[in-house]
């Protein structure tokens, strides 16, 4: 069958090993210079007939690009495929050099036609292609001269000479497709730079024709040929469009910033890093920096200025501190992204100079703008106000305790306990629905730990179902909640070799199984066979919001339906997460009372506004704006959910929305989060702390303020992994759409 061009894509995009082998395959047949007999003889003529790596670079590319159309290009990857595997299955020599020239005979064939793709790219002609900006577009072609290019130079049968000669055209290609990147090239909306780019795309066209001609050619051609008209042809042409780049930079810089914006929460903590990276340039490799050091060590004073002086102030306080933040950030991604460039040698001199008096004179503007705006909102510089709703000094930012506040449901525990220890015999499944946030999770660990159930049965077991689930990943959950085996151990077997394993540790046992946050049935049916049915009263136990599942599960379950909590209770829970042991002033009763009743009985929407208060003032005021704000509510768990994180400190929002790229009822290793948030540029900087120090700060924080949840503790009572409940990580992933701060894309 022949071979499709979505086919072939597939094929080099695969990590299957058996695919693998087929796309190495693929491209030994394009580029093996020792299967074609003609090519030393060739070469001693002084010229280049075989184009393998050429011919490699463009299928690579032209695959990326995905064209709308394919035509006869469908019949090349197909012909591509099919000799490499004839290559591969005939170890005759004679037939593999027969093959051999009946692929060279039909590539040359296709040599005129490839001409179509030797410039830059139109959107409506490329399916990878259709969002892609004109500045995208030039930069991708670019892109693919410049690997053409260095396959073409990494050939070791070229002369010195040549490659010397040649080399200048690899230097003002990469310094291109560098600029392509940065704001000035990357603001198409603007006429000066279609202008701009209008010229950098015809010089790339053109330099295309000329890899064409030379490259793609039935005809031998001499390294003379190729490098006289890159000196005297190309060069030139280079050398005068660098000349308007630098015409169009100049002009750039007196327009206010363009900067495509990002999220306002992607840190600022990004500018503390650069600041770190320019002092680092400035005192540890001078002599990279030695035509510009003077300009970077004023720009490292400049930013250092600004910075600090946002350093104490919650720049969410209104809109004109919050683009003087995203300005000073985005200035330092620009800064950083040209001078990472020009330290690797891929920059000259003179753009840099140019960009470091661009980012002098924005920083330059940012600095005189913030005090104007402190004026004019009565913010006091000496004054550090460390969130809108006033952080207490008095919050306890130790790790969290191990038995979470449980008020109410002692019926209930009691009732479900009774369920799980007597009745019938036979294996029996009880189930605890109810809507999210009721506390489900919250009883059934509270009855996995019962002393009841402690002493009646043999073994428990525990897993996360959630709404996506992996069978093979529920399996290997229960069997390490049974034993202390790693789980690279499980990871080995397959799925059947699993469940035999589970079968054979539960036959004849008695045995007590959670199945935590089921969503449908299908979950149940899927593991059902591997626990035994024999008459020892073991018992499952379901939590789920979907009472559907319990019934479809099990003819003669129990069904437990959570109720919401009373208004008292609600109170009862809120001073209990506010105040600890200590009673409730006078003064909040009433305001209290009215914020526990707008919970709507709630515990999750409880301790979500109860983490809120405990982290401000204690200032009446401050609980009447809560409850204000509660009050204007029509009830949703998400609304009164999403107050907790409008409540967050500025530090701490990147770091809970992060919490969004992790997988749903995952347990995330504490060690990696602290790793990716300092990664992230997340975490600040602090003289006296390791950054891993504050990075666990912010994490307990995040947990004192019911956001995060522990899943797992260190001997020393450290937290090991955590998680997020199901109705947080859904508020989680919306912000962090919303705020354009990460987007999840599911499957």
């Amino acid at each position: 069958m022949a071979l499709s061009f979505e086919n072939l894509s597939t094929i080099l995009e695969s990590q299957d090993m058996a695919i693998s082998y087929r796309s190495k395959a693929f491209f030994k047949v394009v580029e093996s210079r020792d299967l074609f007999p003609d090519f030393d003889v060739e070469r001693k003529k002084g010229g280049f007939r075989w184009k393998g790596p050429h011919l490699s670079a463009l299928l690579r590319y032209l695959i990326k690009l995905r064209p709308n159309n394919p035509g006869r290009f469908s019949d090349l990857l197909t012909e591509v495929e099919e000799s490499a595997n004839r290559l591969c299955k005939n170890k005759n020599f004679e037939k593999q050099g027969i093959i051999s020239v009946n692929f060279l005979q039909f590539m040359d064939s296709f040599l005129p036609e490839l001409r179509k793709f030797f410039a830059v790219p139109k959107p409506q002609q490329y399916l990878s292609c259709s969002t892609f900006k004109t500045n995208e577009l030039v930069a991708s072609f670019i892109d693919f001269l410049l690997e053409d290019l260095e396959e073409f130079l990494g050939q070791r049968y070229l002369s010195h000479f040549f490659t010397v000669q040649m080399n200048p055209l690899l230097k003002n290609l990469r310094f291109l497709l560098i600029i392509l990147g940065d704001p000035p090239f990357r603001c198409t909306e603007l006429e000066e730079t279609k202008n701009i780019l209008a010229e950098i795309e015809s010089l790339a066209n053109e330099t295309g024709i000329f890899f064409h001609s030379f490259f793609f050619t039935t005809d031998l051609v001499e390294e003379m040929n190729i490098a006289e008209v890159t000196q005297s042809v190309l060069l030139p042409k280079f050398e005068r469009v660098k000349e308007n780049i630098k015409k169009h930079c100049i002009t750039f810089s007196n327009r206010p910033s363009v900067t495509t914006r990002n999220s306002a929460l992607d840190s600022i903590s990004i500018v503390d890093s650069v600041l770190d990276y320019l002092n680092h340039l400035i005192n540890n490799k001078a002599s990279l920096i030695v035509d510009v050091k003077d300009q970077i060590t004023t720009l490292h004073e400049d930013l250092h200025s600004s910075r600090s002086f946002l350093r104490d102030i919650e720049v969410q306080q209104n809109k004109e501190l919050i683009e003087c933040e995203m300005q000073l950030r985005d200035l330092a991604y620009e800064a950083e992204y040209i001078i990472n460039w020009f330290a690797a040698g891929e920059v000259p001199v003179w753009y840099l100079t140019l960009r470091l008096s661009n980012f002098i004179q924005k920083n330059k503007l940012i600095r005189t703008a913030l005090p104007e705006i402190k004026l004019n909102y009565g913010i006091n510089s000496l004054e550090v106000v460390k969130s809108p709703c006033q952080v207490s000094s008095q919050v306890d930012r130790s790790i969290p305790m191990v038995d979470e506040i449980i008020v109410g449901m002692k019926d209930e525990t009691m009732q479900i306990a009774n369920q799980l220890v007597r009745g019938p015999n036979h294996l029996q499944i009880i189930s605890i629905t109810g809507m999210p946030g009721l506390g489900k999770t919250t009883l059934a660990k509270k009855l996995y730990n019962h002393s009841s159930v402690l002493n009646h049965f043999d073994m428990r077991l525990w897993c996360v179902v959630s709404q996506t689930y992996e069978r093979k990943r529920l399996l290997i959950d229960i069997l390490r909640s049974m034993t202390n085996l790693k789980e690279d151990k499980f990871l080995e077997m397959e799925v059947e070799e699993l469940g035999e394993n589970l079968y054979k540790n539960l036959k004849e046992r008695r045995y007590f199984v959670v199945m935590d946050d089921i969503w449908n049935v299908e979950a149940w049916h899927d593991l059902k066979m591997y626990f035994p049915k024999d008459e020892t009263r073991s018992r499952i136990l379901f939590t789920s919001r979907n009472k559907e599942v319990a019934l479809e599960a099990s003819s003669d379950g129990i069904i437990n339906e959570l109720p919401f909590l009373s208004v008292d209770e609600c109170w009862d829970l809120l001073q209990q997460k506010v105040f600890g042991k200590a009673l409730c002033p006078r003064e909040f009763l009433d305001v209290g009372k009215q914020i526990a009743t707008c919970c709507k009985g709630l515990p999750l929407a409880v301790s979500g506004i109860a983490a809120v208060l405990a982290n401000m003032e204690k200032k009446e005021s401050l609980w009447q704006e809560v409850a204000a704000s509660l009050s204007s509510y029509i009830f949703k768990e998400q609304d009164i959910l999403e107050l907790s994180y409008k409540h967050l400190p500025i530090n701490l929002k990147p770091c809970f929305l992060y919490f969004s790229a992790f997988a749903e009822d995952r347990e995330i290793p504490v060690k990696k989060l602290l790793s990716l948030w300092i990664s992230e540029g997340f975490i600040q900087k602090n003289e006296d702390k390791r950054s891993e120090d504050v990075a666990e700060e912010y994490l307990i924080e995040l947990i004192n303020r019911s956001m995060v949840q522990v899943a797992k503790r260190r001997s020393d009572n450290g937290v090991k992994a955590c998680n997020m409940h199901d109705l947080m990580r859904d508020m989680c992933m919306r912000i962090a759409k919303e705020e354009n701060f990460l987007k999840v894309i599911e499957e």
